[in-house]
């Protein structure tokens, strides 16, 4: 049965910085049987989107501020009984929550809530079963999942995150890139898809990349940041260590993304020989980071910290797994892979697989449509 869904989120509208509304972005142009209502700015213009949805006017800028969050309670107390489903796509805080069951709750249809992180280290086992009020909760790992079980939830399901196939696989390198960041197709590119502020990994990588570059043997590969900046904080940190790099003598070695907003980072992926993603922690960051799938998905072989967050998603096969924080470890690998081509290659191979077969964002979107059709 065809419902009428909202997506309730941040503003959708670009720089594509930000998975909530990314992800309902994606679900807006690859969901079909329902007719689906996405949050944007007056100006907002998203061709993609096909006849079934349809971009509601809400918010004043793309800016997600105070008076942004006044927009979409306003909007939600007053769709109320609007919509048969909907389905929120942020994470759940004492504050917003409180205000939805408060003053915007629906007055009919059902719920759906999609935990795409549970912040147990902030919420009690108590306030997360407060928080997480919706008929149907949707979680993106298994562990997750039973995580909420083993709190008593019985109505969530977890449906991996997709992502776009066609868009993320294995191509040739991009010599826009390549021209970008002044290297040659010969150099042996490590791109760290990260954040300069969060995920406890910046420091340790500068002081494993200068004491490798300082070091007798300082074998080459260039190293890209390829992180974005997302506010002022990032950006001060990218500085710091640029400065950190430039005193050591190896800036020469090191690249930094700089264009703050969109980079192609699917032409990145594909330039990259390998994908580091060596972090220390994942606090505020999705169970599933999608920078990891991305890597797959274009063929390439992924270093990742032995995070148990990991587990679900990783193995021998398709990624190259590192003791966390170890820079030796870190530098082992890389040049491992630097020397193994083929061992590249057949992790890449892999990897693409694995996300064909777990993280299409086509198999994620029938699996919502068959979630709002049971509803």
């Amino acid at each position: 049965m065809k419902k009428k869904v909202l997506l309730a989120t941040r503003p959708i509208v670009p720089p594509w910085d930000e998975a909530s509304k990314n992800f309902a972005y994606f679900l807006g142009k690859t969901v079909t049987g329902h007719e689906l209502s996405l949050l944007g700015t007056k100006d907002a213009v998203l061709p993609e989107l096909p006849a079934s949805a349809r971009l509601e006017p809400v918010y004043r800028s793309a800016h997600f501020g105070l008076h942004e969050k006044a927009d979409l309670f306003r909007y939600l107390r007053a769709a109320r009984g609007k919509f048969d489903i909907t389905h929120y796509l942020f994470t759940p805080t004492k504050l917003n929550i409180g205000v939805i069951r408060a003053l915007a709750r629906p007055t009919a249809g059902k719920t759906v809530q999609t935990v795409a992180t549970l912040r147990s280290d902030l919420y009690s086992p108590a306030t997360l079963r407060r928080l997480l009020f919706a008929d149907r909760i949707t979680v993106y790992t298994d562990a997750t999942k039973q995580k909420l079980e083993d709190l008593g939830l019985t109505n969530v399901e977890c449906i991996y995150p997709g992502i776009d196939l066609d868009r993320y696989q294995p191509r040739e390198k991009s010599q826009a890139v390549l021209d970008t960041y002044d290297l040659s197709a010969d150099d042996f590119l490590v791109a760290y898809p990260g954040e300069y502020t969060r995920l406890g990994a910046t420091d340790y990588l500068v002081e494993t990349l200068i004491r490798h570059f300082t070091g007798a043997v300082a074998e080459p590969f260039v190293f890209l940041f390829a992180c974005r900046i997302k506010n002022e904080a990032d950006r001060i940190k990218r500085e710091e260590i640029r400065e950190r790099f430039r005193v050591a003598g190896c800036l020469d070695h090191i690249r930094f993304e700089e264009s703050d907003a969109t980079a192609d980072m699917a032409a990145i992926y594909n330039t990259a020989d390998v994908i580091a993603f060596p972090v220390g922690d994942l606090r505020g960051k999705f169970d599933v980071p999608l920078i990891i799938i991305e890597g797959y998905a274009s063929g390439k072989p992924v270093i990742l910290s032995d995070l148990d967050a990991f587990r679900e998603f990783s193995n021998d096969q398709i990624s190259a797994t590192i003791p966390r924080l170890d820079g030796p470890a870190l530098i082992e690998k890389i040049l491992y892979l630097k020397h193994n081509r083929d061992v590249c290659q057949t992790i890449g191979q892999a990897a693409r697989r694995y996300a064909e077969e777990h993280f299409d964002l086509r198999e994620t979107a029938r699996r919502y449509a068959e979630l709002y059709a049971s509803l």
